[in-house]
């Protein structure tokens, strides 16, 4: 009988979608796995978050109450965790280090590339023409058409 209630609880558990931040995660996924799901929420970010918060890594993120949930939420809007784990060090900005999430995130990353088109810098150069930025090479990788090669023929069919 306990061995029923306990795989009907695990059921619901894995049926269960948690949202946080704007993304529906599934209840199946243990909590540090599911914690990168997020954007700009990384490994090392989704352990920080486990440990200061005192949950278990390996607990099923369906298993959750909305208390612990909101908890983790409002931990990631302003986590108190080391510089080097914060993904928008030493900002341009301000200087400070910050770290974003989502769309906050998504809108930095487009600025940051916009203002290095607008200077035209090397960086900004690459953006612009769609090539690498870090020296890779790019005569076998990054081709911008991928069709067949130029010297082949197709068949004549008069012979």
């Amino acid at each position: 009988m306990e061995q029923k209630t306990q795989e009907t609880t695990r059921q619901r558990e894995e049926e269960r979608i948690v949202r946080i931040l704007a993304k529906d995660i599934e209840g199946g996924m243990k909590i540090y796995a599911g914690l990168t799901k997020v954007k700009g929420i990384s490994w090392s970010m989704a352990n920080a978050i486990c440990k200061i918060l005192k949950i278990d890594k390996d607990r099923k993120i369906g298993s959750l109450t909305k208390e612990e949930v909101e908890k983790i939420t409002e931990f990631m809007k302003g986590p108190r965790v080391p510089g080097y784990v914060k993904n928008r060090r030493q900002d341009f900005g301000t200087g400070e280090d910050k770290h974003l999430i989502g769309s906050d995130l998504e809108l930095k990353k487009e600025f940051d590339i916009k203002r290095l088109k607008k200077i035209k810098c090397y960086r900004g150069l690459r953006h612009s023409v769609g090539l690498p930025l870090r020296g890779q090479r790019t005569r076998a990788n990054f081709r911008p058409n991928k069709m067949k090669g130029v010297g082949i023929k197709k068949k004549k069919k008069g012979k």
